[in-house]
């Protein structure tokens, strides 16, 4: 009772005052609560619209476009095969777009660093590397990775829950068809496993690694070179050797190419795999403009994979004798110029392949692997 008298007599005070000195004072004040309620109205709406998503790279802007359907409007900063992330420099109008995001989602593990650093206070950001552990020094190719994409698919429609509460139910509903066709993914990727129990292969850098090891291949790329390419140096003329004679001796079922770090080592690489009949799968980091999904691209890729299994083992037969002359000179013989010959030489080296005075440089990344 005591608080309603003294708010009874309060306005009768304010009343007062205004009858004194005009209304100008009591307008003003009706003005500011006015512009205060507006403001919470625009903060409403912008809360029931969709959110404005920004990612570092397309892969991941892919997902989360796949979780947020027509909730989310998606940006990608990074988002063509022309562009390595690596060395990306974001320009002013890209930090703009993470400054102005309601959410981040970012990569990690030091693979887009530019972008993790950029975020504003007070915005969410998803971190692909967090959910699953991952750190700089680890290899930060997790697109590539099953367990990394169940997380951050799991994480987006989490945070998409907690942006718009409304709309909770048809997040966790396209969460759960993702879910549905990314299972499809690993049970062809398990049976493919199953299919190739011995699969073993090279790469010109480690960006399938994950990839790769979900589909049970060993990796027999010699360590020397990966961690030179990994910390972007030119690898030694020894590991470069090494890696030749595993693809000219048909060691290694397949290779893998990152078509975005083409140098001088990579077409020696690629050229000795196609005189020897060692199938070579492109592989990109950032998502081919004809691919409109994530699981999609991954289900390509494959596709390419078991393909190339298919062609090593029909071309067995052209390099039986090959294979068996090789086992006992193949260390002799490398670095040695040999004329071009028939079929029963296609895995020596020649001339061009061997030379190895001086090491081409490689645009390498900055994971060692795994």
């Amino acid at each position: 009772m005591k608080r309603i008298g003294r708010t009874k007599k309060a306005m009768a005070l304010l009343g007062a005052l205004c009858m004194m000195f005009g209304f100008a004072a009591c307008g003003a004040g009706n003005d500011s609560q006015s512009h205060s309620s507006n403001q919470s109205d625009t903060s409403k709406q912008s809360a029931d619209g969709p959110i404005k998503v920004v990612a570092s790279i397309n892969q991941w802007g892919t997902l989360a476009k796949e979780i947020g359907g027509s909730d989310v409007n998606v940006t990608s900063i990074v988002n063509t095969v022309s562009v390595d992330a690596h060395d990306f420099e974001p320009q002013t109008a890209d930090m703009a777009k993470l400054q102005s995001a309601e959410i981040v989602l970012v990569n990690g593990a030091g693979y887009d660093s530019w972008a993790s650093k950029s975020i504003a206070k007070g915005t969410t950001s998803v971190s692909a590397a967090t959910t699953v552990g991952a750190s700089t020094g680890d290899n930060p190719h997790l697109w590539f990775s099953k367990e990394a994409r169940k997380a951050t698919a799991e994480e987006l429609e989490d945070v998409f829950a907690k942006a718009r509460p409304a709309k909770a139910k048809q997040f966790a509903a396209r969460l759960k068809t993702w879910q549905a066709n990314e299972t499809k993914l690993e049970t062809s990727m398990k049976e493919f496993s199953q299919q190739h129990k011995d699969a073993t292969y090279g790469a010109t850098e480690p960006v399938a690694y994950y990839l790769m090891d979900d589909l049970g291949f060993a990796d027999k790329t010699p360590k020397g070179y990966t961690q030179s390419v990994s910390s972007e140096g030119e690898p030694a003329p020894s590991d470069l050797q090494k890696f030749q004679h595993l693809i000219s001796g048909r060691d290694v079922n397949l290779l893998i190419n990152n078509t975005q770090e083409a140098s001088n080592t990579t077409n020696l690489l690629t050229g000795t795999a196609g005189r020897t009949e060692v199938p070579v799968v492109d592989v990109s980091e950032q998502m081919p403009q004809d691919q409109t999904t994530l699981t999609g691209w991954i289900t390509t890729l494959v596709k390419s994979i078991d393909k190339a299994m298919a062609d090593f083992k029909a071309s067995e037969a052209n390099h039986q004798k090959v294979d068996t002359g090789s086992d006992g000179n193949g260390s002799e013989q490398s670095g040695q110029s040999e004329q071009p010959g028939t079929s029963t030489n296609s895995s020596q080296q020649t001339p061009s392949t061997s030379d190895n005075s001086s090491v081409p440089s490689n645009e390498g990344q900055t994971d060692p692997g795994k």
